[in-house]
Formats: structure tokens, C-alpha cells, sequence
């Protein structure tokens, strides 16, 4: 999988934006983060529950990972794009946005002073 190959997965689906988050690209659903790309675009990072990220990193830990600290102990999963298997990739990617639909939109942020 290559970055454009997530960027065309994550945007055909319902209601997913792309912005930009700390410098990287992301996707958002009803104003909430639920993708990104990192590492020059060579690994995308989603938000999943924590046991389907146990799934998919038991079954293929070569190309999926939890993401240090606690935001992989919360489901947040790095998928190192190059041979990653494409359709355990877009199931991820998949799981992901039909998680974030299921949470409540983000509040509107308050403008900086």
C-alpha cells in the first residue's frame, strides 16, 4: 500500500475530511481524528478498538504495531504502508472510520488568543 492508496480508501468513505494534524495528514469524521499519515507517508496510524488491534497484530506484526505509550494502549495502531497486505490494510483503515462515526463529534474548538 502506498500513502495515495490510504488517501483514496479513507476518502471514498461517507463523511471523511482531510486535514492536516501536528504537521501530518489526517482524516476526520465528524470532526474527529480517526487516521493519519506519518514518516514521510510511510506509515499510516489509526484508531481502533484495542481488541481489533490485538487481532491484526497478532496477525500480521510485520506490518502492524500498537503506537508507543498510551495511545497504543488506547487502540491507536501504526500500519507500515510498504507490503502491508491491502485488504487487512483497508479493513484497518475500515474499522477505524466506522469506530470514530460511532463516537460523539468533536467539540468546536475555542479560537487561540
Amino acid at each position: 500500500m502506498t500513502a495515495d492508496d490510504v488517501r483514496a480508501v479513507l476518502l471514498a468513505l461517507e463523511g471523511v475530511e482531510e486535514g492536516a494534524h501536528m504537521g501530518h495528514p489526517d482524516f476526520r469524521v465528524g470532526g474527529r481524528v480517526f487516521a493519519g499519515l506519518l514518516a514521510n507517508d510511510t506509515v499510516a496510524s489509526v484508531g481502533l478498538d484495542p481488541d481489533t488491534q490485538a487481532g491484526l497484530v497478532e496477525e500480521a506484526p510485520t506490518w502492524f504495531a500498537p503506537a508507543a505509550g498510551a495511545w497504543g494502549r488506547q487502540g491507536w495502531t501504526r500500519i507500515t504502508l510498504a507490503g502491508a497486505p491491502p485488504e487487512l490494510a483497508r479493513a484497518a483503515l475500515e474499522a477505524a472510520w466506522r469506530l470514530a462515526r460511532t463516537r460523539s463529534p468533536a467539540r468546536p474548538r475555542r479560537p487561540k488568543r
